[in-house]
């Protein structure tokens, strides 16, 4: 599609592409979980296993989080189109070779590679976004893309229980979806004419003379957001786990019994929607989601069938489904357009490394509680805990500037 100048123009095709790429980083994450107690029973030998796996699980998030900080400076370089064509091509080479590896240290190689390639697809993606659409375009667009993607998530759990249960690697073939999406942005995606809004979005083109970098403000921001996101990937990574100390270790069984509470992701969203909608600021939205999420994790922990677990999971996905908006537009808020661009780098570096670290902090806990779901009630009472906290730090005077800022 062009525009009367003659300079391309993005429509449905460029839009859908970017949702269908933007769900990559998404599946690095999500569609493990099913395969975590397969893959730790393969490498029973290795008496750090345990710890090890689920690792490994999350080890995209530490390459994510170092490399965010300056995937923007290579999508300026190298340009946008080029760039996440590379970065699709090296996703889904390094996704799916763990299954032609035996070594978990190995694999563990595979995922950091992979994190690199998912730092510049959202990094690109994001900018694209920036690129192609005008403020209401790119609303509709991200919008959509909310909904599609915890759809896609579900839908990828179902069968990558079935692929664990067929063979314990064989779940990393997933990963080759990347092949046929690259095809897609191939034909679709086309290099925008001007890099104007893209580099305002980076903060690259702005007078800083009379703006100090709000440090306090930043190291907020990103304090609450590794908080959060340790506690969002609690289950995502280690929720296979307690199912088998439930008595359900079949993987192909985790991922059908799965699939439907994920979907709770969309109410989630929904709900944090209509609280915005209501006029309801961001300190209530954390604190709400934090409540939830943590109240998930401790039905989860005190479960004692499936039937409890799919209540917790379902309370859980709930608390999830709010807690990105509630944090981006948290942090939005309360960052100066000057800095916004490397205030938001910071905020997804921290994010990632939530990712990275929490398995390894469940893992500790876990070995002093004795059990897996011992972790999560702890987890579980440190999310309610938070919310208390982060109600009451965040304050009547961060209401008032929400309440501005979205005036």
């Amino acid at each position: 599609m062009t525009s009367e100048t003659g300079a391309k123009r993005a429509g449905p095709a460029q839009g859908l592409t970017v949702i269908v790429a933007g769900f990559l980083p998404i599946l690095a994450i999500v569609s493990m979980f099913p395969a975590v107690p397969a893959m730790i029973q393969h490498f029973a030998s290795d008496p750090d296993a345990s710890w090890k796996v689920p690792a490994m699980v999350s080890a995209p998030g530490l390459t994510i989080a170092i490399v965010a900080l300056f995937a923007g400076v290579l999508v300026d370089r190298f340009g946008r189109r080029r760039l996440l064509l590379a970065a699709t091509l090296i996703y889904g080479f390094f996704g799916a070779l763990p299954f032609l590896l035996e070594s978990l240290d190995a694999i563990y190689a595979s995922r950091l590679a992979l994190g690199v390639a998912e730092a510049v697809i959202l990094t690109t993606l994001n900018t694209l976004i920036a690129d192609y659409w005008a403020e209401d375009g790119r609303r509709n667009w991200l919008t959509l893309q909310g909904l599609v993607g915890p759809a896609l998530s579900s839908v990828m759990i179902f069968f990558a229980g079935s692929l664990a249960a067929w063979r314990w690697n064989g779940i990393f073939l997933l990963y080759l979806v990347a092949f046929p999406i690259f095809l897609a942005m191939l034909r679709w995606m086309f290099e925008p004419a001007s890099d104007l809004t893209a580099r305002r979005r980076l903060g690259m083109d702005e007078d800083r003379s009379g703006s100090r970098f709000p440090w306090p403000t930043v190291i907020s921001i990103g304090a609450l957001t590794l908080f959060a996101s340790a506690l969002y990937y609690v289950f995502i990574i280690n929720g296979g786990l307690v199912w088998k100390e439930l008595g359900v270790a079949d993987p192909h069984a985790i991922g059908q019994i799965s699939a439907l509470p994920t979907l709770f992701i969309l109410v989630g969203a929904a709900i944090f929607w209509w609280m915005g909608k209501r006029g309801l600021s961001s300190r209530v939205q954390i604190a709400t989601f934090l409540a939830i999420l943590g109240g998930g994790l401790a039905i989860i922990g005190l479960a004692a069938d499936w039937r409890w677990m799919i209540a917790g999971m379902v309370v859980q996905q709930t608390g999830a489904g709010m807690a990105i908006p509630s944090l981006i537009a948290w942090a939005q808020s309360r960052l100066p357009f000057a800095h916004r661009g490397r205030g938001m780098g910071v905020w997804t570096a921290c994010f990632f490394f939530g990712q990275f670290s929490s398995p390894l902090i469940v893992n500790l806990i876990s070995r002093v509680t004795g059990t897996m779901q011992g972790a999560f009630l702890v987890a579980g009472v440190l999310g309610v805990v938070g919310a208390v906290v982060a109600f009451a730090l965040l304050g009547r005077r961060a209401d008032r500037v929400h309440a501005v800022a979205t005036a």
